[in-house]
């Protein structure tokens, strides 16, 4: 028996059995996915190479989606050591001081207000390039600017400029607002990728106290009574059992944590009947309120010679490459996703559009309709999405993938943000000196409203920030204790009472930090 058990090895889970073992804590640390990715997704661009395979992702399909004609989609999610952090796009924002706010106020405890989060956030960041009172240089989490700026980006946001759009050199400074580069979970003296295995478990190697087992499969949670003893799991070879006596604490994310849940029999009583699994809980918002950032691409056409098109393959490849290993600079520093833009709409000062600038056409691998060619990619994401989804199990197959419904665009306001979106996107290709590079628009090819919604119900897709589906304040309590029941806890982004206006990763192991805190206490 150890102290704790924790399932999923991502983001959250890394940094909470490095916080516990170094507390003097006795983890289990039970990962799906394998131990140690491709060698090219410690570069910065590395892994582009692997957004198209499932390798290391564990693709979720969606349930067709009436508002979108139809479709249907997939939502991938991180399989491996470390989880999104090892296979993510690296971006490092925080998000609105109001989002915190709102947990805070969805709990009761001002300890998940901005002000009290904002320690944990300075607390594990390690920033190569920024300082002061809003950043940490010492933490284990490195953070810079990437290597290299393509010259579009830098166009992009002098077109920003242009229309109005302040800059803003620093997004997780006084103000998140604007239009500037986004900092990344890059070492920035190595440039390769900081991962929250590479940050957190890697100084523990060889400590005792850590059991890391990954190819683990859990598939049941242990009960006696009301409390979590627990875990049933498969590592490949073999059914095992593990037992905990401070409880487990699930990190497997928005999607499999709130699944897990469901198998165990936790969750909505008519829900678990339906599929057959017995009844150890009701616990109705179990899988509910799920939300996720969508996003749309503007793709125009550039100047032959622009942009990243090509340069990931033949003769620039290895010229790219050859740069990397000499000198840690080049296009290699680079993920693609370089800057965006926050854009309020109305009369509310919080963004409701993060504008993404990619110097290349960036489709969706369910969406086509353009060849491929030099082109820029302006992705309007929804950061404040007021449609929701749900998690739940498949009654034909409960043990199999669970029924993803992520609801884009189901509210009215949504695909009204999203048209203003696309309006914005192009405003922004219409400045100097953009507006001199780009040929023309190439998806959507009209811009009238019939056009414009067709191509939103077309080619939305997820941004992979889902979160929501085991929340505080309807799952769980402050502590992220589930309500009704003793020894387990959710601490991944499942737990978000409301999504950040931001990518959700450094939100998220900002959460992890406060629930390692919160274990500890105890």
């Amino acid at each position: 028996m150890v102290d704790h058990i924790i399932v999923g090895a991502g983001s959250a889970g890394c940094l909470i059995a490095a916080r516990l073992v170094a507390a003097g804590a006795e983890v289990l640390l039970l990962e799906e996915g394998p131990a140690r990715g491709h060698p090219l997704l410690d570069l910065p661009a590395g892994y582009m190479k692997f957004l198209n395979s499932e390798r290391y992702l564990k693709y979720y399909p969606t349930v067709p989606q009436p508002q979108l004609d139809g479709r249907s989609m997939i939502i991938p999610q991180g399989r491996l050591l470390g989880g999104g952090s090892a296979i993510n796009a690296m971006v490092y924002l925080r998000g609105q001081p109001q989002d915190y706010d709102a947990w805070a106020e969805a709990t009761g405890d001002p300890g998940w207000g901005a002000a009290a989060m904002q320690r944990h956030f300075i607390g594990m960041e390690g920033n190569a390039e920024l300082s002061g009172p809003y950043h940490g240089t010492d933490g284990p989490l490195k953070v810079s600017h990437l290597g290299h700026m393509n010259p579009v980006t830098a166009a992009f946001l002098a077109a920003c400029a242009a229309t109005g759009i302040p800059l803003n050199d620093d997004f997780n400074g006084a103000s998140p607002s604007g239009a500037g580069r986004m900092q990344h979970t890059i070492d920035g003296r190595a440039r390769r990728r900081c991962s929250a295995s590479r940050a957190f478990l890697a100084p523990l190697k060889g400590n005792p106290r850590l059991r890391l087992v990954t190819g683990a499969r859990v598939t049941r949670l242990n009960l006696q009574g009301d409390r979590v003893t627990g875990v049933t799991y498969h590592d490949g070879r073999q059914t095992r059992r593990a037992e905990a006596a401070g409880g487990v604490i699930l990190t497997a994310g928005a999607l499999a944590s709130p699944h897990l849940m469901l198998l165990s029999g936790l969750g909505p009583e008519a829900q678990l009947r339906a599929a057959g699994v017995p009844v150890l809980a009701d616990l109705p918002g179990v899988g509910q309120g799920l939300q996720d950032h969508c996003e749309v691409p503007v793709i125009s056409g550039l100047r032959r010679g622009l942009g990243y098109f090509g340069q990931d393959r033949g003769l620039a490849m290895l010229r790219h490459g050859l740069r990397y290993l000499l000198t840690r600079g080049g296009p290699v520093t680079s993920t693609g996703v370089e800057a965006c833009a926050f854009l309020p709409f109305g009369d509310d000062p919080r963004p409701l559009i993060q504008l993404y600038c990619v110097p290349t056409v960036y489709l969706d691998r369910t969406v086509s309709g353009i060849d491929p060619t030099w082109g820029l990619t302006l992705t309007p994401c929804l950061a404040r999405p007021q449609s929701r989804g749900s998690v739940s199990l498949n009654p034909a197959d409960p043990d199999g993938l669970p029924l993803v419904d992520p609801g884009f665009l189901r509210a009215p306001a949504d695909l009204e943000a999203m048209r203003q979106g696309i309006a914005a996107a192009r405003q922004i290709l219409a400045a100097e000196p953009l507006a001199g590079m780009v040929t023309g628009p190439l998806m959507p090819a009209r811009f009238d409203t019939e056009a414009i919604d067709a191509h939103i119900r077309a080619t939305v897709k997820t941004n992979y920030h889902p979160v929501g589906t085991c929340a505080m304040g309807r799952v769980l309590d402050a502590g992220l204790r589930v309500t009704g029941l003793r020894g387990l806890r959710v601490a991944d982004a499942s737990a978000m009472p409301a999504i950040p206006a931001a990518n959700t990763n450094a939100p998220t192991m900002a959460l992890a930090s406060r629930a390692a805190e919160l274990i500890l206490a105890e």
